[in-house]
């Protein structure tokens, strides 16, 4: 199980890094010109913290595998992290739309591969809480 969180952690690195990336892709320049200047910000920020808070929970699991699995607080942090990534699996399929992806090669990939991720995090952490 230890190995599994490890990987998790790398692959959360992994994720918090693509974010970097979001402003050029997501042409944010561009879209987010017509907002408010604090809709904007917001967004900027947001962003910016959902990668930094992604980031640390990977080094964690990357530096403290054996704690989290463990110890009690780790099984405890284990609790919120599945809850975490299984409202996030939540929002991939009843938040989105599906016209965000549907008949679009690359988005329907990109769909698919998260929803994966967000199932595989969702069902090692509570593997985890379960002790």
């Amino acid at each position: 199980m230890e190995v599994q969180i490890q990987i998790v952690g790398g692959l959360l690195l992994v994720l918090a890094i693509i974010h970097v990336i979001f402003p050029r892709y997501f042409n944010w320049r561009e879209e987010l010109a017509g907002l408010q200047l604090i809709n904007r910000q917001m967004m900027q920020v947001h962003t910016f913290f959902i990668a930094l808070t992604v980031g640390l929970i990977g080094l964690l699991c990357l530096t403290s595998a054996p704690e989290i699995v463990g110890t009690p607080l780790g099984r405890k942090l284990a609790i919120g992290l599945a809850v975490f990534w299984g409202l996030r699996w939540c929002f991939q399929f009843f938040v989105y739309s599906p016209d965000l992806w549907k008949g679009k090669t690359f988005e329907t990939t990109v769909h698919v591969v998260f929803g994966l991720l967000w199932t595989y995090l969702a069902f090692l952490f509570t593997l985890v809480a379960l002790g």
